[in-house]
């Protein structure tokens, strides 16, 4: 073991490694410099808990020689009986660390030693990565070296385990402000939140495609069944959208009751008007589609649905807006206003797409003239338009 080295790890680490410039970046460098010191390292595993609706946690493998390997596993993995039967199940439960020489006792209580046996691996220590907050997460370490590790090489790796657990806290926690906001405000929103963009009134305009949609007959289904079958079906129905608009580039704001207003940004620059718009189109088609085919079954019957949608393009104005220190990342303006009032004459017409004269006039292929219609609010008639293969249903 080189002393010096490990003092410099130590620096490097209480430092916050800051010569990496990401968690991918660090976890390579980190191990590097552990084999530098001294420690005859093989595999090394760092096993994050995420605060993500759908991802449990994530996952850094470091080999010698190669990429650093991240991964993520979603929420069935708390009911997977291997997850049940690893040393990282007790890590994570219990706070404590859990040795399996691959020639030891302890060997044959965790399936995993066997599959590290058979890649030469002599010893595997699980050390618990204690954060501030409370919670404790997990690393991994294993050695090829012969008779496994050394009693003075355990005792550098828990040295080190202490530092390194406040980096990967910092930067857990840095992906975390990111991942609730991405989650909660949108991609978009929460760069620029992340970026500084925080104060009220701190706005900027933006010239959009607008997506604003509701569910039919929403309020009479709310009437008739459980509040939480009600958000099942929401979940659904908005699934049937959200993978389409974020495929095609855009960006979700808001969900309203039932009600979902999405934005797709126009770079006036690139004058890139009829590819967005066409993206936009090709995504309500999707999700037509989808809802189409969606059916939830309530009692004896079998539910379907049906949706409406408003497409237009215009300047919007997007940002921060509330009151005191409560505030809301969205978008205002008339293009967003006339956006709702046209997805009220949809409602009207009982057409599922209907789209503004500015949007059918980028879009101009599959459109038929529906005819003008007052708009509340407006002082001039809006000229509205409807998918060529679809018939009104009022």
């Amino acid at each position: 073991m080189d002393a010096s080295r490990l003092r410099e790890l130590t620096d490097w680490l209480m430092d916050g490694g800051r010569s990496a410039a990401s968690p991918k970046g660090f976890m390579a460098e980190c191990c590097e410099r552990m084999v530098a010191a001294g420690l005859p390292l093989w595999r090394v595993g760092v096993f994050v808990r995420t605060l993500h609706p759908e991802i449990y946690g994530r996952s850094f493998i470091w080999k010698p020689g190669a990429e650093v390997e991240i991964g993520a596993v979603d929420y069935k993995i708390l009911d997977s009986p291997d997850f049940h039967s690893s040393p990282l199940y007790i890590v994570f439960r219990q706070g404590l660390e859990v040795r399996a020489r691959s020639d030891g006792p302890q060997s044959n209580r965790f399936p995993i030693v066997d599959e590290l046996r058979a890649e030469g691996i002599t010893d595997y220590i699980a050390l618990p990565l204690p954060f501030i907050g409370g919670t404790v997460n997990a690393s991994s370490w294993t050695t090829k070296q012969p008779g496994g590790f050394t009693d003075e090489q355990l005792v550098a790796l828990r040295s080190l385990v202490k530092p390194l657990a406040r980096v990967v806290e910092i930067l857990s926690l840095n992906r975390m402000a990111a991942s609730l906001l991405d989650t909660y405000v949108g991609n978009s929103a929460g760069e620029r939140i992340m970026g500084g963009q925080i104060r009220r009134g701190h706005t900027e305009t933006m010239n959009a495609a607008i997506w604003l949609s509701d569910l039919r007959g929403f309020t009479a289904l709310s009437d008739r069944v459980p509040a939480e079958t009600v958000v099942d079906i929401l979940n659904n129905y908005f699934d049937c959208q959200v993978a389409a608009i974020k495929k095609h580039g855009g960006d979700v704001l808001k969900y309203m009751g039932d009600g979902l207003l999405a934005v797709f940004p126009i770079d006036e620059y690139v004058g890139d008007e009829q590819q967005v718009c066409s993206h936009v189109l090709e995504a309500a088609h999707e999700s037509r589609a989808s809802v189409a085919n969606l059916n939830y079954p309530i009692g004896d019957a079998v539910e379907r649905f049906r949706f409406g949608l408003a497409l237009h393009v215009g300047r919007i104005l997007y940002g921060n807006i509330g009151g005191g220190n409560r505030l809301d990342f969205t978008c205002i303006g008339p293009a967003v206003n006339l956006a709702a009032r046209l997805e009220k004459i949809a409602s009207q017409l009982g057409r599922t797409v209907v789209a503004s004269e500015g949007f059918a006039g980028i879009c101009r292929e599959g459109w038929s003239d529906l005819g003008e219609f007052p708009v509340a609010g407006f002082s001039r008639t809006a000229r509205v338009y409807g998918l060529v293969d679809e018939k009104s249903a009022a």
